[in-house]
């Protein structure tokens, strides 16, 4: 309960701090909550904000495109940020490094809808096939 509660609080800082990682951190939280409080999984299963992008990654481990697009934006920043007033090179390019392995990463998770949508047609072709 507690990993659940403190994922959530700082994943609701990271939306104003550069740097701290929202999405994550609430998906963090839900995988939590669903395990050590059933009251706040149903809380942010609702939400209006974070609800939808839970559903979408319990259901088909997706995230949408303005997600994605939004974490890469917000990690070029902070890589600017790091660069301009960073503690070194070493930390910079192992900080970097990081980011593009997650962003590759990221990228690569598909869209809410993609799944279900292609497997939809699988199964169309499927029945079609065997009329």
């Amino acid at each position: 309960m507690a990993l659940a509660y403190v994922s959530l609080a700082v994943g609701i800082v990271g939306i104003v701090v550069p740097g701290l990682p929202t999405t994550p951190l609430v998906l963090l939280a839900a995988f939590a909550a669903d395990r050590g409080s059933p009251k706040l999984h149903r809380w942010l299963i609702r939400h209006k904000t974070f609800g939808p992008m839970i559903q979408s990654w319990e259901r088909e481990r997706a995230v949408s495109r303005k997600a994605k697009w939004l974490a890469t934006i917000m990690m070029s920043v902070c890589a600017a940020i790091m660069y301009v007033w960073g503690p070194g090179m070493r930390i910079l390019g192992t900080t970097v490094a990081i980011m593009a392995i997650v962003a590759v990463w990221l990228w690569r998770r598909p869209e809410p809808g993609r799944i279900s949508s292609a497997a939809s047609l699988d199964e169309a072709t499927t029945t079609a096939d065997s009329v």
